[in-house]
């Protein structure tokens, strides 16, 4: 600092350290003087580094254009090594969840065996399937033999269908199909139809809930494929409203696996031509829906880009152009939208370099980088056409950069830190968004500093040269221009006459910058409004504390179809008929345990009875333990068969020659015996879950059972391969808010270092923490649970809710003015239009995202939506309201008014002053 600059200014020049060093040693002369550089502000320094920035773009504006270009272009190379991943287990499924090591643990004993003894209830995986939910469109009875006729036929076309691999050979799902006993899986209530007439007649009783076919002897579980019953008086079957069949296929090995999902796909595009029965309503599902559907989401946004592009490129044309025909900017409009869209390509390009995986969430991030992106130019521009027209192109740009340093790099840093704590979550899908969008908010920040600020310079060159900002054709200034016609001053004149610049004519300000300036701050200003804005806040902040109380967990597979989906009617038909029995979990025994012992075999069925009790759990009629089944076959006939169970060895000869024997047994599949048959090592029961029917139940049915398992004194492990997404039912909330705490305390720190008033910080901090609270309240009374999608916008909420907050508190401060009234209005006048223009670019932005029809594009509109406008009405009207009330606590901090006489050019920033002194 100058030695003549005055006493208030270096007071407030001093960062923390400095002020702190200077107070504690009075009496050392090199920290006195202060001459080093941590005695300045961060801020102070970011300006004085901008300022030569802005020159040396001014002097060499073609390299910093055709340098980003080149990096771009190389950078872009990159979408050749894409690596395209749609797995909903990998995007919403966390990282660390239990469920992935449990699965597996129990494949490393239980080994599916597809060609033989294949069982659909002890799959871990989700292997190919096709599941179709038929009912009658009069929703009339299913239990008729015509009904049965027709579903049989159904039947007859899944089985024959023919497809074709790549290479032309053909195949049907007899080819392709899971066996059991040497057959291909089948529905097995169909081996009922031929006697449906003796269900009519009430010869044969269909005895609900479970019944034994009287000609094949299997199990029939009804619950598990009919639904909407009524009963006789004696608890047998009369009617039904739904029929579910399901069809498995082999996944022995991968080219069998590829034949099993090139049948789902092309039996897929036979189903939708339909399947010929216009009497039924027939839904379909299959193992990769939900993966084709985020497929399907991803390619839907890209007709929804192209408008975007338009829409954002008539707005940021119309909103930099000016009634000024020479300072308007029409053209760094688009230049500011191809900026945006270059420094996107480069972030995308380079991650894919680095093998960062691209899913399909990413595809949101062009419509909020557009936003962000136009947001800098917009403060960019305004701190341009806040510069003196006289001055050269070097000093304007100079000023520019050094005016507008702190804010773009406030909100740029901000934005781009939220993004990057969002890497360091347990979810694979949050991390990769993260980070993609926090590469791009970087580039995109280092790209507008660059490449739109060396065609800022062009422009002002074009300016000075008094050029017509559209065709770059010589006119007359307004005041020169009196005497030509309406037409040529409407669309014509601009700029300042070389003979007379100070010629107020050729000096007016925006129309919209007088709206703020002499409207809005005036409001403002006013008692009455600003007691309005308080009850208005508290009423506000009223209902998002309300909101917030209701919110919901969960993230539903449904959710990742369209709204539009195939498979929209099948998820409807499973929660209106098939939620009750969704899933069956499997208990697994695992360790050295002595089965032969009484005790240890009692134990092991309390433990089995213990999880029936459960209130979600159905009785032991759903039940499928073999362990079980052995005691009763033991209690049965071991005493006639002369079974003695008395050692190991022998428990395990009798349970294998007796219980197991025989072509189909289903529980050879969970027992699995030591090499030399001399202990089991692993054993499982399935049991089956009741009356779930939400993400809250399911997430309570898992947690219990899990602590009950590592309650047990033998190892147990419980485990369905829908567990793998409840997973982030138990962390989803947690994960959310210690993000949004971190990222909160960040934001904080960075406005203190940028912005050195305590109070400032302090009241951006609670405009923080009210915008989030905002966000999470009013986007649960909007329909929107805590979830993987909705985590990614609320830890990408908290760098947005720093933007507008940040601008409006920094400009506050800088106002070289004396009261808080003239701060209210200096502060509109600087940054009022650019906070609407970039509130507004933003919204147009994610607007087409609203017209997808796609949960997770809706999802992201509604969040962003909500920061934005919160954020806007924050900075607007809250923040200059708060500021103004606490003048008195911070012109006790470290602002220092200074009056014209110390500082005469009241129109530049305390760093413009300082920077302008310095060189």
């Amino acid at each position: 600092m100058c030695k003549d600059q005055p006493t208030e200014m270096k007071e407030n020049a001093l960062s923390g350290l400095g002020y702190i060093l200077t107070k504690c040693f009075p009496d050392v002369k090199w920290i006195q003087e202060r001459k080093f550089f941590f005695f300045e502000t961060f801020d102070s320094i970011l300006s004085k580094v901008f300022f030569k920035l802005g020159e040396l773009i001014a002097d060499y504006p073609k390299s910093f254009i055709v340098i980003p270009v080149l990096i771009t272009v190389i950078s872009v190379t990159g979408f050749l090594r894409m690596n395209w991943i749609d797995d909903p287990e990998f995007l919403f499924s966390p990282l660390n969840g239990r469920a992935r090591q449990e699965r597996d643990f129990i494949e490393g004993y239980f080994k599916l065996n597809y060609t033989d003894s294949f069982n659909e209830d002890r799959l871990t995986r989700n292997d190919p399937y096709v599941q179709l939910g038929i009912t009658m469109k009069d929703s009339s009875n299913m239990i008729d033999q015509e009904v049965m006729n027709k579903i049989h036929s159904i039947d007859g076309i899944v089985r024959n269908f023919e497809f074709h691999d790549e290479e032309g050979k053909s195949y049907t799902y007899n080819d392709i199909c899971a066996k059991a006993g040497g057959k291909c899986v089948r529905p097995r209530f169909l081996d009922l139809t031929v006697r449906i007439h003796e269900v009519k007649t009430r010869k044969l009783n269909l005895t609900f809930p479970v019944m034994i076919n009287p000609t094949t002897f299997d199990n029939y579980i009804f619950p598990f494929f009919i639904a909407g019953v009524k009963l006789y008086p004696e608890n047998s079957i009369m009617s039904a409203e739904a029929i579910k069949l399901s069809y498995w296929a082999s996944a022995e090995n991968q080219e069998i696996k590829h034949l099993s999902n090139l049948w789902e796909e092309k039996f897929l595009a036979h189903f939708i031509k339909g399947l010929g029965e216009p009497s039924l309503n027939i839904a379909m599902y299959h193992s990769r829906t939900a993966e084709e559907e985020i497929r399907n989401n991803t390619l839907s946004v890209f007709p929804y880009l192209t408008v975007t592009v338009f829409v954002m490129t008539v707005f940021c044309l119309a909103s930099v152009t000016l009634g000024d025909c020479v300072r308007s900017k029409t053209w760094l409009g688009l230049v500011a939208i191809i900026s945006s869209a270059l420094a996107s390509l480069t972030a995308f390009g380079v991650l894919m370099h680095c093998g960062v995986p691209m899913i399909g969430m990413n595809m949101a991030a062009p419509f909020l980088m557009l936003g962000i992106g136009i947001d800098d130019a917009f403060v960019m521009l305004s701190a341009w056409h806040r510069t003196r027209p006289q001055d050269s192109v070097r000093e304007r740009m100079a000023q520019t950069y050094a005016e507008s340093a702190v804010s773009i790099s406030i909100t740029s840093i901000t934005n781009m830190i939220s993004f990057f704590i969002g890497t360091f979550t347990y979810f694979a899908s949050v991390r990769v968004f993260c980070l993609y969008l926090g590469i791009s908010v970087l580039m995109t920040y280092v790209w507008h500093i660059t490449l739109f600020g060396a065609c800022l310079a062009l422009s002002g060159r074009a300016e000075k040269q008094q050029l017509h900002n559209i065709t770059c054709k010589r006119v007359k200034s307004s005041s020169e221009s009196a005497e030509e016609s309406a037409f040529y001053r409407r669309f014509c004149a601009g700029g300042v006459a070389a003979s007379d610049p100070s010629n107020p004519d050729d000096n007016q300000p925006q129309a919209a910058v007088i709206l703020f300036r002499d409207y809005v701050a005036y409001c403002l200003n006013l008692p009455v409004i600003q007691g309005v804005v308080v009850v208005a806040f508290a009423a506000y902040l009223a209902v998002a504390v309300y909101g917030c109380t209701t919110i919901n967990d969960g993230m539903q597979l449904r959710k990742t179809a369209r709204y539009d989906s195939y498979s929209i009617p099948f998820y409807d038909f499973t929660d209106k008929y098939f939620s009750s029995f969704a899933y069956r979990p499997m208990i697994v025994f695992t360790g050295n345990i002595t089965y032969s012992d009484p005790a240890n075999e009692r134990q092991l069925l309390e433990f089995v009875e213990k999880v029936e009790s459960h209130e979600f759990i159905g009785d032991e009629f759903y039940t499928d333990c073999w362990l079980r089944q052995w005691t009763k076959y033991m209690a049965r006939n071991g005493k006639y068969q002369g079974l003695n169970n008395s050692d190991e060895k022998t428990y395990i000869y009798n349970l294998q020659e007796s219980f197991l024997s025989g072509d189909i047994n289903r529980y050879r599949a969970d027992i699995v015996f030591s090499e030399d048959n001399s202990r089991i090592v692993a054993s499982r029961c399935l049991v089956q879950s009741v009356n779930v029917m939400n993400a809250i139940n399911d997430r309570r049915l898992m947690q219990d059972l899990r602590q009950w398992a590592d309650e047990s004194k033998f190892n147990v492990t419980v485990y369905h391969p829908m567990f793998i997404y409840f997973d982030h039912l138990t962390i989803v909330r947690s994960t959310i808010l210690k993000a949004i705490a971190y990222a909160a305390l960040t934001m904080v720190l960075i406005c203190v270092i940028f912005i050195p008033n305590p109070i400032s910080s302090l009241c951006v901090g609670v405009a923080i923490v009210s915008i989030e609270t905002g966000v999470i309240g009013y986007m649960s009374l909007w329909g929107v649970n805590f979830d993987v999608v909705s985590m990614i916008q609320l830890i990408m909420c908290i760098g947005f809710s720093v933007d507008f907050t940040a601008h409006i508190s920094y400009s506050y401060l800088a106002a070289k003015v004396g009261t808080p009234e003239e701060r209210v209005r200096e502060c509109m006048t600087s940054l009022g239009l650019p906070v609407m223009q970039g509130a507004l670019s933003t919204l147009i932005g994610i607007l087409p995202l609203m017209l997808i029809p796609s949960y997770m594009f809706t999802t992201f509109f509604k969040t962003v939506f909500l920061v934005i406008f919160f954020g806007t009405i924050h900075g607007i009207f809250l923040m200059p309201v708060f500021l103004s009330m606490f003048e008195s606590m911070l012109r006790n901090g470290k602002v220092r008014v200074l009056d014209e006489e110390r500082n005469p050019n009241v129109n530049e920033s305390r760093e413009m002053a300082s920077i302008r002194n310095k060189l």
